[in-house]
């Protein structure tokens, strides 16, 4: 017989827990992610003459956080409401926007994600997996940075081929991932998210003072660059109840 005791599980006769457990819940996790990134030149004016050319950078690394959370019954269905908060710097570049004079260099850099998701789960014997999804949100910084040189001339950088665009982005999350129930209270999961932030647009020669690709108009070039983040991780979680 399993006994619940203000929404918490507690430990039946037959030494078995309960995962059927509702009410709050906050935990610690730590993981490892990757910042995936694509830029594209789509007038060909960095890799001259090359219209449309793409350059993705991506970056590994470790990563921990914080989340919280609540479990509803709602007609005998338990739904799960949880925020997260990501917490460290994931950084990425590369200087191969032009392969041949290797002069430009793009950069992203994201210091924080948070999500806010919505989701299920099926019971499995002793274990659960769920599955979610809902609204991500992060502070990204994109940048081009454009370094001119030549004979007597000092490297310096060119604003006008460069950029540095910095704000809060909001995208889209969906999650997997399993758990069980190891204490009274405490759970252990592992799960992995994969986070999209969009397209956003950037120009460079805002001065029109070249064209973007042979025999081109003298205008302002575009890049296109994609922000995208997976992460998988391990979570630590005590359920309050009730």
């Amino acid at each position: 017989m399993l006994v619940m005791a203000s929404g918490v599980p507690v430990r039946a006769e037959n030494g078995v827990y309960s995962l059927d457990q509702i009410g709050a819940y906050a935990g610690v996790f730590a993981g490892f992610g990757r910042l995936n990134n694509r830029i594209v030149d789509v007038e060909g004016f960095a890799n001259w003459g090359n219209p449309g050319s793409v350059v993705d950078y991506e970056e590994n690394e470790y990563t921990g956080g914080v989340l919280v959370g609540r479990k509803i019954n709602i007609g005998g269905a338990l739904l799960r409401i949880e925020v997260d908060g990501i917490f460290s710097v994931r950084y990425a570049k590369s200087n191969m926007l032009d392969p041949v004079g290797l002069d430009e260099t793009v950069e992203t850099k994201i210091p924080w994600i948070a999500t806010s998701r919505a989701g299920g789960e099926y019971a499995i014997g002793r274990a659960k997996l769920f599955a979610t999804g809902g609204l991500a949100v992060a502070h990204i910084t994109n940048s081009v940075t454009d370094i001119d040189f030549g004979r007597n001339m000092p490297r310096r950088v060119d604003p006008d081929d460069s950029f540095r665009e910095s704000s809060t982005k909001i995208g889209w999350v969906i999650g997997i991932g399993i758990e069980t129930l190891f204490d009274d209270a405490w759970t252990l999961r592992f799960g992995g998210s994969y986070l999209d932030f969009g397209r956003s647009t950037h120009q460079v020669n805002r001065s029109g003072n070249n064209s973007c690709g042979p025999g081109g108009p003298r205008t302002s070039c575009p890049y296109k660059i994609e922000n995208k983040y997976g992460i998988i991780r391990l979570a630590l979680i005590r359920h309050f109840g009730t």
